[in-house]
């Protein structure tokens, strides 16, 4: 396939990403709106000839795709004056995996999916417009909902407003911050409400998982490394430290670092200041940390796990977040926020909620947080039609999803092999691959179809989209519609 050039020969506004187009997709648009422009490719010559054209500012591409390897591709990097940095991105990768490429001179690792809120963090600080869109903070309707201005916090929960209103009261300062809550609390949103309504607002922030990587390369990540300090380091990289300076980090996950980074850790917190990985000199910075953690930090001190002095570093200021289970009327507060945001999103109508769903929303336990509502709102839109919303939809059961008259055989005069497209075919058409037409029983197949085809016409064709509301894998239903195109449906 040829690179698709959607760049306007802009360098520093320019991004390679080297994938299937249904896995990178999906945000072209919000880089769009960002002020930024998108090149896609699929193998190394054209991804090359792209580089040396169009100058990217940043490279996304898999480890490896049939004819193309990202090993490849950063053996060129010594070929190419200023090669642009890499990061990877896999469906299933691995910390050996991670460790190969960060050592063959990759600038970061990441599991998928590829999402606008961890790309927006690696784009040039100089090119972020003031107006970027922001999927993790949502914005209020109200004062009670939050600071007016571009990030809100939606609660209206007493022991969410006490949390908020000290938020806001330490947001100027530079005191570290130290963040717990279960998954999903809303952790790395607060972080960010920190920075937006901070003095460093308009410097970078920049985000650090300290469990996706071994320690030894946590802390090239972390402090930088120089030319050569080890095999793979051909160049010289700047650590996170060092790029948030004069901003904000968040170490994210701070409990799962290794006890001997936690001692460096310490050093930078005391001194203001890091060494690089086989460097001889020290780099001061300026940078606010702020970290989370969703384990028993104080215990984890007392077994030994955590530094105690690190601790009381980090424990300045210490924001703790309730559960969403704790929250009350919050949970439909969040719930409608949701709704109307994937509704806007999908261009659908608004949607409301039966008042069966909403028992059920108030008396689930949320074990994911709000993390978990926002998936199960995402489903809902998606598979309720024109409403209302009902509990069923939020189920992890496919079968549940569809009403009993939803399969209906294809009627007799119905040409064989005909089929259905676009707005012929609607969710409440069958189109029998087994069975009889007047048995009025439908195949398993059959019903995997219609779910299938049902997805696909609720995410407008989006691949991606639908395998993940079907809880399949993209390749499973790629090779699902290639069957079906054999038996002469058109998809």
């Amino acid at each position: 396939m040829p690179v698709t050039d959607m760049s306007s020969n802009m360098p520093d506004n320019t991004l390679l990403f080297i994938a299937e187009p249904q896995s990178v997709t999906s945000v072209f648009s919000p880089l769009k709106e960002a002020g930024f422009q998108a090149g896609l490719a699929d193998n190394l010559a054209g991804a090359i000839n792209f580089i040396k054209k169009s100058k990217p500012c940043l490279i996304f591409t898999r480890p490896v795709m049939q004819g193309y390897s990202a090993q490849a591709l950063l053996a060129e990097a010594v070929n190419i004056e200023n090669f642009p940095p890499v990061i990877i991105f896999s469906r299933n990768g691995s910390a050996d995996e991670a460790q190969k490429f960060l050592e063959l001179g990759a600038r970061d690792y990441w599991l998928e999916p590829l999402s606008w809120e961890k790309i927006k963090l690696m784009l040039p600080e100089k090119k972020h417009p003031a107006q970027l869109p922001d999927e993790i903070v949502p914005p209020a309707k109200s004062g009670s909902q939050g600071t007016q201005g571009r990030y809100q916090v939606i609660g209206n929960h007493p022991a969410m407003q006490r949390v908020l209103g000290l938020a806001k009261q330490v947001a100027k300062s530079k005191a570290t911050v130290l963040i717990s809550g279960e998954s999903g609390t809303g952790k790395e949103m607060f972080a960010r409400f920190l920075h937006h309504h901070s003095d460093r607002s308009d410097r970078a922030f920049v985000a650090i998982n300290c469990a996706a990587l071994p320690e030894h390369l946590l802390e090239s990540e972390l402090f930088g490394h120089e030319k050569g300090s080890f095999t793979g380091a051909i160049s010289r990289k700047l650590g996170k430290f060092e790029l948030a300076s004069g901003g904000t980090i968040l170490l994210d996950e701070i409990t799962e670092m290794e006890l001997g980074l936690q001692a460096k850790l310490l050093r930078v917190l005391q001194e203001g200041e890091i060494d690089r990985v086989g460097g001889v000199e020290t780099v001061k910075v300026d940078v606010r940390v702020l970290a989370t953690t969703n384990r028993n930090i104080e215990g984890a001190v007392k077994e030994g796990s955590f530094r105690q002095d690190l601790f009381y570093r980090l424990n300045v200021i210490p924001l703790k977040l309730p559960a969403l289970a704790q929250r009350g009327d919050d949970i439909m507060l969040l719930a409608k926020f949701f709704v109307e945001k994937y509704c806007r999103e999908y261009g659908l109508t608004p949607l409301a909620f039966s008042d069966e769903s909403v028992k059920w929303l108030l008396g689930y336990e949320w074990p994911g947080n709000v993390r978990e509502l926002q998936n199960l709102m995402e489903r809902a839109v998606l598979l309720s039609g024109a409403g209302p919303i009902a509990s069923k939809h939020f189920l992890n059961d496919p079968d549940a999803w569809m009403p009993e008259d939803s399969f209906q055989p294809i009627s007799e005069s119905s040409e064989p092999g005909a089929s259905a497209t676009g707005s012929e075919q609607t969710a409440n058409t069958a189109m029998p691959v087994g069975g009889s037409a007047h048995s009025g029983v439908v195949t398993i197949s059959e019903m995997e179809k219609q779910l299938i085809i049902r997805s696909l016409d609720q995410t407008s064709g989006n691949r991606t989209k639908a395998a993940d509301l079907l809880g399949i894998s993209v390749r499973t239903l790629r090779n699902k519609l290639n069957d079906y195109k054999k038996t002469g449906l058109n998809l």
